[in-house]
């Protein structure tokens, strides 16, 4: 680092797929370094939004403390920008404390704006983006990137071929602007990351996953999903919120309508979130920095968060 640069604040990701225990995982790490939790999930904002949330108990969110969950109304709108803007505010309050900030939640856009941050002048149009996911998609990140690296050479050399977010961000600037993601670095000061990272990621067997995502749903609707979506609809909440078409809330709902029966609504929630967790793998597994291990190996990673936060305190 610069001398006179500041520290950039330090935080410990814990990321993976859906159902793989991160809120345990979490809660078992910021208690050994007396670290708080930031929320980083898209759905567990929302008020009322408990059972199909997996939202933290009112035991869990005693045991450590939690941000940003409940801080939304269910038709209220929200996204990466206004998470990376309200979840940094109480990371650098908690820096400031001295208080380790563990940002936990399988939102990977969530995790990323929160790092890398987002351009307020880059000026690009949703429609462009789309596009170039689209080129993406059909062509391969490969081709992107070498078409990247004719563009913007310089900025190429620091972006991995496999990061599809920076390098389909940096093509959108282009694109959008006609200037390199890189004169923008320059220009207006970005500092390609606002904090330090450790990234620990969950993983186990896909197929036990998928029985544990199975047996979860099950328990959902024994700990009364139904309900809580009724309740939703009496507090005027409309099926068609973005809120309310999420998975699960969405097919319970359908049947709730008469439109397909129960047991085809829970082997649709089933099959779409074992879907959603394989999704979320791909997300995760392209970030290079991400350290992988079981859950019920989360303690063993303990001296290296110890390292990463304290390297100038020896081991003992």
């Amino acid at each position: 680092m610069k001398s006179g640069t500041p520290e950039l604040p330090k935080i410990i990701v814990i990321c993976g797929p859906t159902g793989i225990g991160k809120t345990t995982s979490a809660i078992k790490l910021a208690a050994a370094f007396s670290g708080e939790i930031v929320s980083a999930d898209s759905m567990q904002i929302y008020k009322y939004m408990n059972i199909g949330t997996a939202k933290p108990t009112i035991e869990e969110q005693k045991a450590v403390k939690h941000h940003l969950i409940d801080i939304a109304e269910p038709n209220q709108n929200f996204n990466a920008a206004l998470f990376s803007e309200k979840a940094g505010k109480i990371i650098y309050r908690l820096w400031q404390k001295k208080i380790p900030a563990f940002v936990t939640g399988g939102t990977g856009l969530y995790i990323k704006t929160l790092i890398y941050g987002i351009f307020k002048d880059e000026k690009s149009s949703n429609a462009v983006k789309e596009k170039i996911k689209k080129e993406a998609a059909e062509k391969g990140l490969i081709f992107l990137y070498e078409k990247f690296k004719k563009k913007d050479p310089e900025a190429a050399a620091k972006i991995d071929p496999n990061d599809s977010y920076r390098i389909i961000r940096a093509i959108t600037v282009f694109e959008a602007t006609g200037k390199k993601i890189s004169s923008y670095h320059k220009t207006h000061g970005f500092a390609d990351k606002k904090f330090t990272s450790y990234k620990i990621g969950l993983e186990i067997n896909r197929q036990t996953l998928y029985e544990r995502i199975n047996r979860r749903v099950d328990k959902m609707i024994e700990q009364g999903f139904i309900q809580e979506i009724k309740d939703l609809i009496r507090k005027g909440y409309s099926k068609d919120l973005k809120s309310m078409q999420s998975i699960g809330y969405k097919h319970i709902i359908d049947f709730l309508e008469g439109e397909i029966s129960l047991d085809k609504a829970l082997d649709t929630i089933k099959r779409n979130t074992r879907r959603y967790a394989k999704r979320q793998m791909t997300w995760f597994k392209a970030d290079k920095e991400i350290v992988w291990l079981a859950p019920d190996n989360i303690l063993k990673i303990v001296p290296n968060i110890r390292a990463f936060l304290y390297p100038e305190k020896p081991i003992t």
